[in-house]
């Protein structure tokens, strides 16, 4: 029988047959929790909501709260949920199973609630730090490009040098010779070899 397999799900799939276990509902992957998980999920999602402005929405296995890019996303399980938080740091506690480095500057902090009253200080106040870690990200980068348009300012433009025609018309200005200064002299050397014995003057023999 023709069909193939699913890469995520691992479910076989007839031909013809629809199937998109990618696109899912936070609904659809909190509906088999139990009540300690449940009452532990709504406490976390009603302490982000408070953070403010933010995206929530369900991808594949997780459910994801998202500003620009996502700062935490919680992994629905049988037994706990998968919490992710993302911060320039590494966090150190009993609550932090594991972490992951993904950069110099970005770790991904895995920690697993069982129930309600675990979110709570620090986990609570470490949401909140990755809440808030975009917009330190983003003065950061502000200052940097203010810091460097100063100092621009400070030093100046950038000297440009003529361009060939501005050349050409300061020559016939002056009668065909341009003054280009010492850092050109080696080259005029170069091309009149005995230019440069002339203007040697001869030493006198005793």
């Amino acid at each position: 029988m023709a069909g193939r397999e699913c890469y995520h799900c691992k479910q076989f799939i007839e031909e013809g047959e629809a199937h998109d276990c990618w696109t899912t509902t936070e609904a659809a992957l909190t509906k088999d929790l139990s009540e300690d998980l449940r009452d532990a999920w709504e406490r976390l999602r009603e302490t982000a909501v408070e953070f403010g402005e933010q995206r929530i929405y369900a991808s594949h296995h997780s459910i994801m709260f998202s500003r620009k890019v996502c700062y935490f996303f919680v992994r629905p399980k049988t037994r706990f949920l998968e919490l992710c938080i993302m911060l320039a740091r590494p966090l150190r506690g009993p609550q932090v199973r594991s972490v992951i480095a993904g950069s110099k500057s970005k770790f991904a902090n895995m920690i697993r609630i069982t129930h309600r009253d675990e979110v709570e200080a620090p986990v609570t106040d470490w949401l909140l730090e990755a809440y808030k870690l975009q917009d330190a990200v983003v003065a950061k980068r502000a200052a940097t490009r203010s810091t460097s348009i100063g100092v621009k300012r400070k030093h100046g433009s950038r000297i440009e040098r003529p361009r060939r025609n501005q050349v050409s018309e300061q020559a016939q200005g002056s009668g065909g010779e341009v003054d280009h200064g010492p850092r050109f002299e080696h080259a005029r050397r170069r091309r009149d070899p005995d230019a440069a014995r002339k203007k040697r003057p001869k030493r006198k023999r005793n």
